[in-house]
């Protein structure tokens, strides 16, 4: 069976009535038979049969034993990280999302729990950090903003070997590119508000686990945290999901043909994208994901903030906001935006410079996007002098 086919009839029928979409159990509790005596359900913070649904389902998409659903991709990240104790290390992805950096620095760290950043772009980096102390490697591949792609299956042998475990942010790839856990990874998370919701609709989180005992453990902390997904948002995520090979697929190659029109523009300085022979990850990539993805982030060749702000502000089609990975193009600012809790200069260590603008590109007829980005360019020529 293929993989598309195998997704779309991953999402069972409804037993009750055959409904071919998934009913949304709108309700708090559930009536007994008896005391502890019920049908599988108590109450709709322990589980529910939509929410269920949906984590069979990413389960099942991402290789691992078991799923779970949370109220966004940061409560996701906590869930994990709540695995560890004090005294406990993490080694991290240095180019790694703001809100990310932001939970690990200002709230695990005052509990006791450090953290590492380093270019996971090389294992033998990630190998060099771990001391006794670690318990837990944190990468995402791609990374945010940069796009700097790690070898999942070369730091899944070295954690194996050290008895750490690795954790893969797979939210810029999703499960129609790449499967980590496949490579050796022991959990994965999900920002499923980005590819796999993909409608710029909600808020979401997802867990996966290779194990069924990682698996108690993080359903534990998801009923004792309380931090689920609500059963329309858990549905949405399910409808969206159902169209994610489709998605995920044009927008990589809408992404490839904006990718290859930006290395041409005498402005731009640098282009990030897997998709390119010119990304020094480019062979990796192509090792373990199936797409390229739909983000790409560049820099201008004059550093300089307010030009990158003027861009960003004035385009048409690309919209000037926080997220990715929903059908309508967005655009954004990382040091002002998604990575502004980041301090300056580990930004501009990870490649986060000033100038860095980041797309997240969408489904809309390509020619009209870079028509988009080319009336910026001639705009701010027009300001600047630059030898091509």
């Amino acid at each position: 069976m293929k993989e598309t086919t195998k997704l779309l009839h991953s999402i069972p029928v409804d037993e009750l009535t055959g409904a071919i979409s998934t009913p949304i159990y709108q309700t708090s509790t559930y009536v007994q038979e008896a005391p502890g005596v019920n049908k599988g359900y108590d109450y709709a913070r322990s589980n529910n049969p939509t929410r269920k649904v949906l984590e069979d389902l990413i389960a099942g998409l991402e290789s691992g034993s078991n799923g779970y659903a949370f109220a966004s991709g940061l409560a996701a990240i906590d869930a994990v990280v709540k695995l560890l104790s004090s005294g406990d290390e993490i080694v991290a992805v240095d180019d790694i999302y703001g809100g990310a950096f932001r939970l690990f620095t200002h709230i695990y760290q005052k509990f006791g729990i450090t953290v590492k950043y380093v270019d996971a772009t090389d294992p033998a980096n990630i190998a060099h950090a771990i001391t006794p102390a670690t318990k837990l490697i944190w990468i995402e591949s791609p990374t945010n903003p940069t796009l700097k792609i790690a070898d999942i299956a070369a730091i899944a042998k070295i954690a194996k070997a050290k008895g750490v475990l690795l954790c893969v942010d797979n939210t810029f790839a999703s499960p129609a590119s790449q499967k980590p856990i496949e490579l050796g990874a022991d959990l994965v998370i999900h920002s499923a508000t980005k590819y796999l919701a993909g409608h710029s609709d909600l808020i979401a989180g997802l867990v996966v686990t290779k194990t069924e005992e990682l698996g108690e453990q993080i359903k534990f902390i998801q009923n004792a945290s309380g931090a689920i997904l609500a059963p329309f948002d858990s549905w949405l995520v399910i409808r969206g999901i159902e169209t994610l090979s489709l998605r995920v697929k044009q927008h990589s190659e809408n992404a490839q043909q904006i990718a290859e029109y930006l290395l041409t523009q005498p402005l731009v300085k640098n282009v990030y994208y897997p998709g390119l022979p010119q990304h020094k990850n480019h062979e990796v990539a192509n090792k373990q994901q199936r797409y390229a993805g739909g983000v790409i982030s560049f820099d201008l060749k004059i550093d300089d903030k307010e030009l990158a702000t003027q861009l960003v502000s004035s385009t048409r089609f690309f919209k000037l906001a926080e997220s990715l990975g929903g059908v309508k193009s967005l655009i954004c600012l990382p040091c002002e935006m998604t990575h502004k809790s980041i301090p300056a200069e580990k930004r501009r260590a990870a490649g986060v410079s000033d100038s860095l603008i980041r797309l997240s590109v969408g489904l809309e007829d390509v020619e009209d996007l870079i028509e988009d980005l080319q009336v910026q360019f001639v705009a701010l020529s027009k300001k600047v002098s630059i030898t091509a």
